[in-house]
């Protein structure tokens, strides 16, 4: 649904300047009826100036009216040409600056724990650079050592719906491929009890390929026997010239 422009705002103009009802109100600027009710008691909304929506043609009178009249009645958003094709963004979003310092470490968790994501999948969930991404795929990047990797979601960078379409898109673009991830990339992604699971040949690194069969017959510890020398018989070898000593 397409929201007015300066919400908040349209907001306060409408709790002073009409009688709708709060969740009328927070239906029409995209807001919580809470919310809506803490603009209404003074307590959100202090300092903002009321937008007024008829002014800027964003309703009309007679919208208002018939909202007054019926409390059900949901009030419809004036049609702005200029607002067509806003919602289709292109390029990386903007990332407030008290969010910044969050990127790096949620760049880091996609990167390890989706790494079927594209560079521009990741840039256009949480607004960043394709460099960085790559810094953070060679381990490369100035703070490597330091970064833990965070849900973006959690960080607040990106909704998680946005997350799930991502990767769900990422999934079908490779399946259609047919391309699949290295054994290590899906270690990453199963449940411990999953990777506990899985067939050992799987896991195997292949500089240890053959080793599997080796058995303790064909250790050279059989030769190792054979080779023993009894300490005492070292003691007790025939003394050199001990012939000539007799005959004199």
């Amino acid at each position: 649904m397409a929201l007015p422009i300066m919400a908040k705002a349209t907001a306060v103009w409408l709790v002073d300047n009409t009688t709708l009802s709060f969740k009328q109100i927070a239906d029409f600027c995209g807001l919580h009826e809470l919310e809506v009710n803490g603009i209404a008691d003074g307590e959100v909304g202090q300092g903002i100036k009321g937008f007024d929506p008829i002014a800027n043609k964003q309703l009309t009178q007679d919208e208002i009216d018939k909202g007054q009249a019926s409390p059900r009645h949901k009030l419809q958003l004036l049609h702005n040409p200029a607002a067509d094709g806003e919602q289709k963004r292109r390029g990386p979003r903007y990332t407030p600056l008290s969010k910044r310092q969050d990127r790096p470490a949620s760049i880091l968790w996609l990167v390890k724990f989706h790494p079927e994501l594209t560079d521009g999948q990741i840039s256009k969930l949480v607004g960043t650079t394709k460099p960085t991404i790559q810094a953070m795929r060679d381990r490369t990047h100035w703070n490597i050592a330091n970064l833990q990797p965070i849900d973006p979601v959690a960080l607040g960078l990106c909704r998680q719906l946005e997350l799930d379409a991502a990767v769900a898109k990422a999934a079908a673009k490779a399946a259609k491929d047919g391309t699949t991830i290295s054994d290590e990339e899906r270690l990453k992604l199963v449940s411990t009890e999953q990777s506990l699971q899985m067939n050992a040949e799987t896991t195997l690194p292949s500089n240890m390929a053959g080793l599997e069969s080796f058995t303790l017959a064909d250790s050279p510890e059989e030769e190792k026997e054979e080779l023993v020398v009894d300490a005492d018989s070292l003691f007790n070898l025939p003394k050199a010239g001990g012939d000539d000593e007799d005959d004199s």
